[in-house]
């Protein structure tokens, strides 16, 4: 897949691959920091830990949605819908 608005892959990253399931031709940097981050209805499939505290943490280490680069125009909608 060729570098794009949609699309980008920074295999010299030094976190490169941040998800260690997902080297590959069609792992998405472009939203390395997942903008979906801040919301509980985020489109992608976090899990959550419980702190001592009793707190609930947002884990996303696990969830690859938004490096999947079929999902820019689902990530972009999302996004929209929470500027209204």
């Amino acid at each position: 897949m060729e570098n794009s608005y949609k699309y980008f892959k920074n295999e010299d990253c030094q976190y490169y691959p941040c998800h260690r399931n997902m080297q590959g031709e069609s792992f998405n940097c472009l939203f390395c920091f997942c903008p979906m981050n801040p919301y509980a209805d985020c489109l992608g499939a976090p899990a959550y830990i419980v702190s001592s505290a009793g707190n609930r943490i947002k884990d996303c280490s696990g969830c690859t949605f938004p490096h999947e680069p079929q999902h820019y125009e689902a990530i972009m909608e999302f996004l929209r819908s929470k500027c209204k």
